[in-house]
C-alpha cells in the first residue's frame, strides 16, 4: 500500500505542480516548448505505469460481486474517453490542456472547454462499476477525484489568463460537455483532430471486442458479459 501512495502521490504532484504558470513558464524557457512536452510526455507515462503496477501488486479485497452489466460502463465509456483525450491534446485550447498553443481554439472546445479531463474522468467512472476490489476502486476512484478536481483548478486558471477576454471568449463553450451547445451560444463542428480522435476511438472499440483487453491486462471483459 505504501508503493501505491507514493505513486499516486507522485502522479498528482507531477500533473499539479507543472500546472503552475511560473513553474511551467520556467520549465519551458529552459528545455523549450516542443523538449517539455515531449520530455514531460515521458515522465508521465512512467509514472502512470508505476502507479498501475503498484495497484497491482496490492491483495484482491473484494467489496462487491461483479455482475454483468457492470462492464457495460467501461465499454461504452473507454472510448468516449480516448476520443475526448485526443481530440483535447492535439486540439488548439486557450482554456485547458493541450499539446497546441495559438490561434483559434479549435472545434472540441464548443464541445467543453476542459476536453481531456472529462475523457480521464469517462475512463476512470467506466471502470469502477466494473471492478469491484479495493485496489480498483482506489485507482479508478482516485483518477475520478483527481479528474474532477481538475475542472474546477484548470477553470480559474484560464479566467485568470484570459483575464478581460474571459466573458467574451467562455460565452461560446461550456465546462459541462454540449451544455453550450444545446444552449445555442456554439455551433457543433467536426475538425481534423476531433476526426482522427474518432477515428482512434473506434480502433479501440474493435480491439476491446477482439479481446484486447485480455492481451493487455490478463482479464477479458467480454466472457464477464457473456459475448
Amino acid at each position: 500500500m505504501t508503493q501505491f501512495l507514493l505513486a499516486f502521490v507522485a502522479f498528482i504532484a507531477l500533473h499539479s505542480i507543472p500546472a503552475v504558470p511560473k513553474i511551467r513558464g520556467a520549465l519551458i524557457g529552459w528545455m523549450g516548448h516542443g523538449s517539455y512536452i515531449a520530455g514531460y510526455s515521458v515522465v508521465s507515462t512512467a509514472a502512470l505505469a508505476w502507479l498501475f503496477l503498484s495497484a497491482l501488486s496490492l491483495d484482491y479485497v473484494e467489496i462487491w460481486q461483479p455482475r454483468p452489466w457492470q462492464a457495460w460502463p467501461a465499454f461504452v465509456l473507454s472510448p468516449i474517453g480516448l476520443f475526448l483525450v485526443l481530440a483535447g491534446l492535439f486540439s488548439r485550447n486557450p482554456f485547458s490542456i493541450s499539446f497546441r498553443k495559438g490561434g483559434e481554439a479549435d472545434a472540441i472546445v464548443a464541445v467543453t472547454r476542459h476536453p481531456v479531463l472529462w475523457g480521464f474522468l469517462c475512463w476512470s467512472v467506466g471502470h469502477v462499476p466494473a471492478n469491484g476490489d479495493l485496489r480498483s476502486l482506489l485507482l479508478f476512484g482516485g483518477f475520478a477525484a483527481f479528474s474532477a478536481g481538475g475542472l474546477f483548478m484548470l477553470e480559474k486558471r484560464a479566467r485568470r489568463s484570459l483575464g478581460p477576454a474571459w466573458p467574451a471568449v467562455s460565452a461560446q463553450t461550456s465546462v459541462i460537455p454540449f451544455a453550450a451547445a444545446i444552449n445555442g451560444k456554439s455551433k457543433f463542428t467536426v475538425d481534423m483532430p476531433m476526426a482522427a480522435a474518432a477515428l482512434c476511438a473506434a480502433a479501440l472499440l474493435v480491439w476491446l471486442l477482439g479481446g484486447g483487453h485480455a492481451v493487455l491486462v490478463g482479464a477479458d471483459p467480454l466472457l464477464f458479459l457473456g459475448a
